[in-house]
């Protein structure tokens, strides 16, 4: 069921690239890999993912986007569901519903409301409770998801769905729909954020919920509680449907059309990524001056670098960076850890400009106390260094001046505190200090990381670039003391001696980033990469043990795709 629906989402994707039916051979060969694919079997193989996904039709011998039934209704005529959920979190997958709200919308005037609390079967946590002031108690008893999504599904019947960030609400009525039905929503979907954006260009610089119901004036205030956020959507759908029909919009198939997001000018630069290997390495992008824009690493270049050219937005700064884009260099590299430590040193070398993390030393900040206050300094401290200013200073807001070293100490405070602000309903106050809370959590979370790392002693043994040998990374006195090819005994020993030089007291900035990359690799192996104690054999019998697929694989050299 899982490979069947990540093969239609990826169908579905390929054919709104290319805004048209794609034929029955690409579309085999793009999803499975295929050198060649005759036509009979090209659409063997594709026969039971177009089947069972509504989203998807024949056109001869090509695969296109069915037309939505009730996508050809006129406007003033459609009937309009707006739904809106709470959840315990943002990933269908880990996450479940605990609250269902919708507005019926008719002849352009809301006539009928759902509101359902939902036992999602698991804890919602503090944090939820803060933002929407729903306790475990209150959605005790209440229908579990599976049966509130089928009454909201009898509730909503033909009716053209409406969400704001429709994408998110979708995934999650998806999920249970699928588990009710074995297939996804089939009609329309209209998505208020992307229509606000489209009709609302330059008149409002956001679209969210609490924006556009002031921009409007709803009588609705969102307040992250699901029948009021959908009463205030439903609100907000009015009267961007008047302003799609001043632009010409007839059918639920035009205001679709307007939600949409745009095809992206980037994606015709999409061939600067041809030729990109399926090998570990880093990745530069250049501008006309060849200058350095953005670094980044990945496990598979050609995988990485293609997503950047699909329909979906990147952050704006890398967006930016896509713009200005006239050169991908791209650098083999023998493995993932490999391409980390080089994609950190690049950072420190080139600061490129569309790089969020930066690696400046600079930047850290450090935790103390200032008389009876907490407050972010550049100066060392026993509590960093920390590598997000803002978080350090809504940490320090939320920390008593006796806590200035110790800030473990402060949670039980804070979360007894952030009890009683939602048992009180005082939501806004909750949510500022939920905000603190985090950030504190997210302190004693890092030092905790940063004392553990710094008591590591071992050696990382990942896959060479060069053919038949493994490459060590020798960790000791919380830092990487060296990194060297294992081709003998001789290079092992020279790894050991590294490790056992003195090191000063305080780490270094660079150090601290280093560090925590190798933890993030110790948390989450990767497959080829083998973890061993400071002892020469042992170190040796890891790199031996490496699979002669990875340990010897052969290398393509690093290449760059000019324009």
């Amino acid at each position: 069921m899982q490979l069947r629906l990540d093969a239609a989402d990826r169908l579905v994707e390929l054919v709104e690239e290319r805004r048209g039916p794609v034929f029955v051979e690409e579309a085999a060969r793009r999803l499975f890999a295929l050198r060649h694919a005759p036509i009979g079997m090209a659409r063997s193989l594709l026969e039971e993912v177009v089947a069972e996904d509504a989203r998807l039709a024949w056109r001869g011998d090509a695969v296109g986007l069915a037309e939505a039934p009730g996508a050809d209704l006129p406007l003033d005529r459609a009937t309009f569901v707006v739904v809106d959920l709470e959840t315990t979190g943002l990933t269908p997958t880990t996450a479940r519903i605990c609250e269902i709200g919708a507005v019926r919308v008719r002849d352009l005037e809301l006539v009928d409301e759902f509101e359902l609390l939902v036992d999602p079967g698991v804890p919602i946590g503090a944090a939820i409770t803060a933002i929407t002031g729903l306790r475990d108690a209150d959605l005790r008893g209440a229908p579990h998801p599976a049966i509130a999504v089928r009454r909201f599904l009898e509730f909503a019947g033909d009716a053209v769905l409406v969400a704001h960030n429709a994408r998110f609400d979708l995934s999650f009525l998806d999920r249970e729909t699928e588990r009710l039905t074995g297939a996804r929503l089939a009609g329309p979907v209209v998505d208020t954020v992307g229509l606000a954006r489209r009709l609302l260009a330059g008149r409002t610089p956001r679209a969210g919920l609490a924006s556009l119901s002031q921009f409007f004036g709803t009588s609705a205030q969102p307040c992250h509680r699901a029948l009021p956020d959908a009463q205030a959507t439903a609100e907000i759908l009015i009267q961007l449907i008047g302003l799609a029909q001043e632009r010409g919009a007839l059918t639920v198939a035009d205001l679709v059309d307007l939600a949409a997001p745009r095809v992206r000018k980037i994606y015709a630069k999409r061939s600067l990524a041809f030729g990109a290997p399926t090998a570990p390495g880093v990745y530069l992008f250049h501008d006309a001056h060849d200058q350095v824009l953005y670094v980044g690493r990945a496990r598979d270049l050609r995988a990485r670098l293609r997503s950047y050219f699909r329909t979906d937005r990147q952050r704006p700064a890398v967006e930016s960076a896509l713009g200005a884009l006239e050169r991908i260099e791209w650098r083999v590299c023998g493995s993932e850890l490999e391409a980390a430590l080089e994609e950190l040193r690049l950072l420190r070398e080139l600061r490129p400009p569309a790089n969020a993390r930066n690696a400046r030393p600079d930047r850290y900040v450090y935790l103390r106390r200032r008389g009876e206050t907490v407050v972010c300094s550049s100066k060392p401290s026993p509590v960093g260094p920390l590598k997000s200013r803002t978080r350090a200073r809504l940490a320090a807001r939320a920390l008593r001046a006796d806590e200035a070293e110790r800030p473990e100490l402060a949670l039980p405070r804070l979360r007894a505190r952030l009890n009683d602000l939602s048992e009180c309903r005082r939501f806004e106050d909750a949510a500022r200090l939920r905000d603190r809370l985090r950030a504190v959590e997210d302190v004693v979370r890092s030092m905790q990381k940063l004392e553990q790392l710094q008591r590591a002693r071992c050696c990382l043994v990942v896959p060479s670039g060069e053919d038949g040998y493994a490459r060590g990374v020798f960790v000791a006195n919380g830092r990487i003391a060296d990194v060297r090819t294992l081709a003998s005994r001789l290079e092992v020993e020279a790894g050991l001696a590294a490790c056992a030089r003195p090191t000063e007291e305080h780490l270094q900035p660079e150090e601290i980033d280093e560090l925590l990359l190798v933890g993030s690799f110790l948390r989450r192996p990767p497959p080829e990469l083998r973890v061993a104690p400071l002892e020469a054999d042992e170190i040796l019998r890891s790199a031996a043990a490496l699979p002669r697929a990875l340990a010897g694989r052969p290398r393509r050299p690093a290449r760059a795709r000019a324009a």
